[in-house]
């Protein structure tokens, strides 16, 4: 599992590049510039970095699982496969790819971006109470860290989804700055490196 970390923090130096970029600008130009959609994107892809790293972790776990290198969990024991995979790993046990085809087409689709969608994936590979755990190590609530991660996921949804625009104010967008998109880098980076080493 240590190569979805080590993408992960490859993936969070890209994310605070723009962060770089969005500071170097700012120092060389003036506010008649607009230089937010800069900060958005980094906010998009830091959350774009997350959910990468739960699908990586949990594929690496699931497949250690599988190779007899972690515990057998109940949730990933009830992880459905087609039958044309289970003909292919009853028929070659040693090769691994059809489960790893298996969870990429199974995962793909999904998102884990949310607490309850990332708590779901984590619990295909570890036991651990995550979200309390998590909380414990950060010297906070489950409460606390559910709650500002839905905050950043929402925030990361209006850019993705609705092109950032406050319909309380037509023709403009929810305001960003400096200070939210560190915040929310910071803490992006803080919980994936949490889950690791609570997981791992």
């Amino acid at each position: 599992m240590q190569a979805a970390i080590e993408q992960f923090r490859i993936n969070i130096d890209r994310v605070r590049n723009l962060g770089a970029i969005f500071k170097a600008l700012r120092s060389q130009t003036t506010e008649v510039l607009d230089l937010s959609d800069i900060l958005r994107a980094e906010l998009v892809m830091g959350v774009s970095a997350l959910d990468h790293y739960v699908h990586e972790l949990v594929r690496l776990g699931m497949l250690e699982i599988y190779h007899g290198h972690r515990i057998e969990l109940p949730a990933f024991l009830r992880f459905q496969v087609t039958l044309d995979n289970i003909i292919q790993g009853i028929a070659n046990p040693a090769d691994d790819s059809w489960l790893e085809n298996q969870i990429r087409s199974r995962h793909g689709y999904q998102s884990f971006q949310r607490s309850d969608k990332i708590a779901d994936a984590i619990r295909l590979i570890s036991s651990v109470q995550l979200w309390n755990e998590v909380a414990q190590h950060l010297g906070t609530t489950a409460q606390q860290v559910k709650q500002k991660l839905t905050l950043i996921v929402e925030r990361r949804d209006k850019i993705a989804h609705e092109a950032d625009m406050n319909p309380s104010f037509p023709g403009n967008r929810w305001p960003i700055d400096e200070i939210l998109a560190d915040d929310a880098i910071d803490f992006i980076e803080l919980l994936a490196e949490t889950i690791y080493t609570l997981v791992s």
